[in-house]
């Protein structure tokens, strides 16, 4: 289970349960120029890919190996994580604000030394040439692994994760892939019939090329 804070009383302290309802910790986020925080940029990317994977696991043995996997890396820079269910988002904090299971308020001399990172809607439009780039290769990957076809496909999905969220496309959800193949692609890819055909063997091509679990 991940741990979980409360900022809001400073002599309470709260139960560890990722699934409760913890009160917001304020994290720190990587500026604009450049990634400046105590946990490395590597280390918070790989936590919330562990954190989407276990969220995707068929059965719990298999989320609790990805979540033991993030305690580990965390582990490395004194650090645990926990989900806040309340905006669904990540926080990776020092793990010396725990004491016997719980956090300890009046230990959070600084609350900027925790790393937030959302695990659903939007990511930051500031982000998007990065994220279209990112989204780019793939697709240009696809096109020379496995032809026009998947790569036109790969192209309608890129640009759907890319416009609507903000997002890399590699790091859509089930419920987001869903959307994408029932709402966005009839509607704005103009497939041809070979498309639409191959469509679902174009996200797995995506995510396998990107080396991510797919959510289908």
């Amino acid at each position: 289970m991940d741990h979980q804070d409360d900022t809001a009383d400073a002599t309470r302290t709260v139960s560890t349960d990722e699934h409760g309802d913890g009160a917001e910790t304020a994290g720190a986020e990587a500026d604009g120029d450049g990634w400046d925080e105590e946990l490395p940029e590597p280390t918070v990317d790989a936590a919330e890919r562990l954190t989407r994977l276990a969220r995707e696991a068929v059965d719990d043995a298999e989320a609790d190996a990805y979540r033991a996997d993030r305690a580990e890396r965390l582990a490395e820079y004194g650090f645990t994580a926990r989900v806040r269910d309340e905006d669904d988002t990540l926080v990776c904090h020092p793990d010396e604000w725990i004491e016997d299971g719980t956090v300890q308020i009046d230990r959070i001399e600084d609350t900027d030394r925790a790393v937030e990172v959302s695990l659903s809607g939007p990511g930051d439009p500031d982000d998007w040439s990065e994220i279209e780039a990112h989204n780019a290769a793939l697709v240009e990957q696809i096109a020379e692994e496995y032809g026009e076809t998947h790569a036109a496909n790969a192209r309608a999905f890129a640009d759907f994760m890319g416009n609507h969220y903000a997002r890399p496309m590699d790091s859509a959800d089930a419920d987001e892939v869903q959307e994408f193949l029932n709402e966005y692609y009839p509607r704005n890819a103009w497939p041809s019939e070979e498309q639409r055909d191959a469509v679902r063997a174009s996200l797995r091509h995506v995510f396998e090329a990107a080396d991510e679990r797919t959510p289908l």
